[in-house]
């Protein structure tokens, strides 16, 4: 049995749980919010389910760091040196990255020049791949990237159309993202089908605070909504999703933006539900006030009718689907969302038991026995995909060691 250590790392928290393998044993989990830096919180969650909650603690004090002083003080772990791997989730890794890599130096320089990419996450993963290596220094690190499960696209699918010269010169095309949450959530669809997954049609719906939907065929991801960036797809709690950049122009022509940093900085963050709402980021808050609020019907409306584009779209580049899949915090535990959805794809022939979504244990089923697809609500596990593929890493160098 091997411990190995999966960290989750974003712009302002992170998840790290830590995994007896191969068992897949959750010994103990650890979500840290440092999204307000004066008010950073922690929650350690160990295998009872028993929480130890850290209402603040030092910014200057690293969220591994951190993590290590808990699962010692706790008796989960002696030392650091029962660590056997530690796994990092990277979002972009380009078209450098095309699976899970064992970090090196070499690595490193690469990754470094990949920022641009995601700069709002890539610098908080790279920080925690170096305060890692601090750590444990004698600890072999993986990276797992969330683009790599994207890289099975063809080019009609990941090209845009422009002149070809800004692909071959600056390598800009859809790159995805959440390919961990997407690939995790095809295998475990494949386990409730009792099918193999490389048989499988699959629409996978990841919604969250960042959403994005993807067409799975015979396991590879063969289309995804996000592109470029995550900003684009589908609409987000506070990213836009698509539109139309001559928009974007006029907007900036007529002084909306001071500058290009300042629209991104507004597609990213202010925009979505939150912008459509101005009530907030939280799907809940908006539900709240359905039905009193107009613009809160608005952006719950929105959100939906844009799901259901993709979802119409993969469908005809599918096929058909085996499957839909929801993931993510609003679609393993938002059934009004899945309700509206599901009343939408009718047409489809697609058909659905309301009691059943509304009032049941994940994962489930929530199909009709004479829907033309399954329906299925799964929770996500990117911690444990993470610890997955650094596992086998491990394993594979202390065979060839």
């Amino acid at each position: 049995m091997k411990k190995i250590l999966s960290v989750n790392s974003g712009s302002s928290s992170m998840k790290i749980s830590l995994f007896e393998m191969p068992a897949e044993k959750c010994l103990a989990k650890v979500l840290i919010d440092y999204s307000d830096r004066q008010k950073c919180k922690a929650t350690l969650t160990l295998a009872d389910q028993k929480e130890v909650f850290i209402d603040h603690f030092s910014e200057e004090l690293h969220p591994i760091a951190l993590t290590l002083q808990l699962l010692i003080k706790h008796g989960v772990l002696k030392n650091s040196q029962e660590i056997s791997g530690i796994g990092h989730r990277i979002v972009a890794g380009g078209e450098v990255f095309t699976k899970s890599t064992e970090v090196t130096p070499a690595m490193m320089d690469k990754l470094q020049d990949l920022i641009e990419l995601a700069p709002l996450h890539n610098p908080a993963n790279i920080a925690g791949i170096r305060e890692a290596g601090k750590l444990f220094p004698n600890c072999r690190q993986v990276a797992v990237f969330d683009t790599s499960f994207h890289t099975s696209l063809p080019p009609e699918n990941y090209l845009y159309a422009l002149p070809l010269k800004y692909y071959r010169k600056y390598k800009v095309r859809k790159y995805g993202a959440h390919g961990t949450s997407h690939r995790y959530v095809a295998q475990q669809a494949a386990k409730m089908l009792q099918r193999p997954v490389t048989d499988l049609k699959l629409i996978t719906l990841h919604l969250g605070s960042g959403a994005s939907a993807a067409a799975i065929k015979n396991g590879r991801s063969l289309d995804t909504s996000m592109g470029f960036s995550p900003v684009s797809g589908l609409m987000m709690s506070t990213r836009s999703g698509d539109i139309d950049p001559s928009a974007l122009a006029f907007l900036l022509d007529h002084g909306a933006f001071k500058d290009a940093d300042e629209c991104i900085e507004i597609l990213n963050h202010h925009s979505g539900i939150l912008g459509v709402s101005e009530i907030s980021r939280d799907m809940r808050e908006v539900q709240r006030q359905l039905s009193t609020n107009q613009q809160a019907a608005l952006a719950v409306k929105m959100f939906v009718k844009r799901i259901c584009d993709y979802i119409g779209a993969y469908w005809l580049e599918l096929g058909g689907a085996d499957a839909i899949v929801f993931t993510g915090g609003i679609g393993e535990n938002d059934c009004l969302i899945r309700d509206m959805i599901c009343r939408k794809l009718e047409c489809l022939g697609v058909s659905f038991q309301p009691r059943y979504n509304q009032n049941h244990q994940l994962p489930f089923d929530f199909s009709t026995a004479g829907s033309k697809t399954h329906l299925l609500a799964i929770p996500t596990n990117e911690e444990l995909m993470i610890a997955r593929d650094t596992f086998a890493l491990v394993a594979k160098a202390a065979v060839e060691e």
